[in-house]
């Protein structure tokens, strides 16, 4: 055997653990901050359309508003607290959103074909809040392929806060490590009257505290909350039987 032989040999043993030795300069606690895409257009409705939408939605009274629910069937006082009605009509708010739907599709990546819209008045008044939490899950809600958001109230604003805080996902770059809540950035949207805004059902939001200080149900936040969802395949069985 050649010198030349042996050190090619020598270096064939040694390059393996060499490299298994060598450590990441990335530290285990590295976490990816990566902004969520929001869509929002503001004077969506212009304002006569608007007004009168929320003209409806005041005239909503009382005994039309519910305890607002999570997972569609609880109340959980201590984690969302507002009124909601499921059966408020908006016609026009889902004539709008079609016109616009191709371009948010295209900016937040989600095709919405052949979905079918799902949505509720909502109204938070003084101290109502909804804590961070998605818009979709496995099991409960699976079919929710975009959220929408559309403000309505009087103006000057009769409350202070209800800003939709919307966070920044946190991957941790190691499996075995996790980012601690605590340590998620956000970025805040104001619920201006006539705006609206799109985005992804898996990003994680909430509703700030509001303040009313009227306490007046006339002087609430109002939105639209709703998802553009796909197809129910109970619905398509249905349909397709003879």
């Amino acid at each position: 055997m050649t010198r030349q032989d042996t050190v090619a040999r020598h270096d064939t043993v040694t390059a393996p653990s060499q490299a298994t030795d060598r450590r990441s300069p990335v530290c285990t606690d590295a976490v990816w901050r990566l902004p969520v895409t929001v869509c929002r257009i503001t004077q969506f409705l212009g304002e006569q359309t608007a007004d009168a939408l929320l003209e409806r939605a005041i005239a909503s009274a009382d005994d039309t508003l519910k305890p607002s629910m999570i997972r569609d069937h609880e109340v959980v006082p201590d984690f969302r607290r507002s009124r909601s009605r499921h059966d408020f009509g908006a016609p026009e708010l889902l004539a709008a959103i079609d016109e616009v739907l191709e371009a948010v599709e295209h900016t937040l990546g989600v095709s919405c074909r052949h979905t079918e819209p799902s949505y509720s008045l909502n109204a938070h008044n003084d101290g109502d809040f909804y804590r961070p939490h998605q818009d979709t899950s496995v099991e409960f809600t699976p079919r929710r392929l975009l959220t929408f958001v559309y403000y309505l109230h009087r103006t000057p604003r009769p409350f202070e806060g209800g800003e939709l805080r919307v966070f920044d996902a946190a991957l941790p770059l190691h499996t075995e490590t996790a980012g601690r809540w605590q340590e998620r950035t956000w970025r805040d949207w104001e619920p201006e009257h006539d705006s609206i805004v799109f985005f992804l059902p898996t990003a994680w939001h909430e509703v700030r505290p509001v303040s009313c200080p009227s306490k007046q149900h006339a002087d609430s936040r109002f939105a639209i909350n709703g998802w553009l969802c796909s197809p129910d395949p109970a619905n398509r069985e249905t349909d397709a039987s003879p």
